[in-house]
């Protein structure tokens, strides 16, 4: 299994953010994390980060329902920047929701939609 440099978490719950971290460290899944609690605040840092060519993070676990800007304003406008680099996006969220779940389906970027709370297994199956 191939270890993720850097995951990036978008959550708003404290909970959900200290038991996914700690899972991530249980598996050895990589090396740091970012977290945001918003999705703008997510907007801005990661947008500097591509403007300035930093190390972006290579996994980004966002959450949908969030204060500020939710999931779905944090994709539209993060797909509009320009960047060639690669970032793959799991929607980790409450929603059960059908219609949350075809939406997903139109971003190219979401790599897959998973109903939390995450498991060991399925951050396994985004190491491969």
């Amino acid at each position: 299994m191939k270890k993720i440099d850097i995951a990036c978490i978008i959550d708003d719950d404290p909970i959900f953010v200290f038991g996914t971290k700690k899972i991530m460290q249980l598996a050895n899944f990589c090396e740091s994390f970012m977290v945001f609690h918003n999705g703008k605040d997510a907007y801005e840092k990661l947008k500097a980060i591509i403007i300035n060519e930093e190390k972006l993070p290579d996994l980004i676990l966002l959450d949908l329902n969030m204060p500020i800007w939710d999931g779905w304003e944090f994709l539209d406008e993060f797909i509009k920047i320009p960047n060639d680099r690669p970032v793959t996006i799991y929607i980790i969220t409450s929603s059960v929701d059908p219609a949350d779940v075809e939406k997903a389906k139109s971003y190219d970027l979401v790599s897959n939609y998973i109903v939390k709370p995450i498991t060991m297994e399925e951050l396994k199956k985004m190491m491969v």
